[in-house]
């Protein structure tokens, strides 16, 4: 059961985790204009108010601002509550938890890893389900050839684009991401 949220700022905009006893049980990353994080808390966790977040929290909660602003933080470390979480999505998670910053896989490379290529559509379904976004850096797996595949993220494929901008997978001059800015 889900104990407490708290809201916090990221290079990216405002983020916010949930957790219980076992580990973080959610990652939200900023809303789209238009949308309130707060309301989406709310919404999901009726019966919990934020508070601060214990120390073995606040300490996952460092590692996704440091991750975010640039340094090289693989996430590892933090513990997170996979109850009701189906097998094969766990599976899936611990490869891509396995992707070192910076660099990335496709959907082909963890089906194949996971024994049948033919399971690159699961594979791509069990990331868009992910509830630890950035702790589970689906953002780090691409389609075939490269291309950005989906991102169930607020902000959708241009968010997955700027977390790998962020962590170095991409170059800025070798993909006009934010043209403009």
């Amino acid at each position: 059961m889900t104990e407490g949220y708290h809201r916090f700022e990221t290079a990216l905009g405002l983020c916010a985790v949930a957790w219980s006893d076992k580990g973080l049980t959610a990652v939200f990353l900023p809303q789209v204009e238009g949308a309130s994080l707060q309301a989406k808390l709310a919404k999901r966790y009726p019966e919990i108010a934020e508070q601060a977040p214990p120390p073995v929290v606040a300490a996952a909660i460092a590692g996704i601002q440091a991750l975010l602003a640039g340094e090289k933080r693989d996430l590892r470390e933090i513990v997170l509550d996979e109850a009701g979480t189906p097998i094969f999505n766990l599976q899936v998670y611990a490869i891509a938890r396995a992707i070192p910053p910076g660099q990335t896989l496709t959907y082909g490379d963890i089906a194949r890893r996971l024994g049948e290529v033919s399971l690159s559509r699961a594979v791509g379904q069990a990331l868009g389900a992910n509830p630890w976004p950035i702790v589970v850096p689906c953002h780090r797996v691409l389609a075939s050839g490269g291309k950005k595949g989906g991102f169930s993220a607020p902000g959708g494929a241009d968010t997955k684009l700027r977390m790998l901008e962020i962590e170095g997978a991409l170059s800025p001059d070798t993909l006009p991401l934010f043209g403009g800015r």
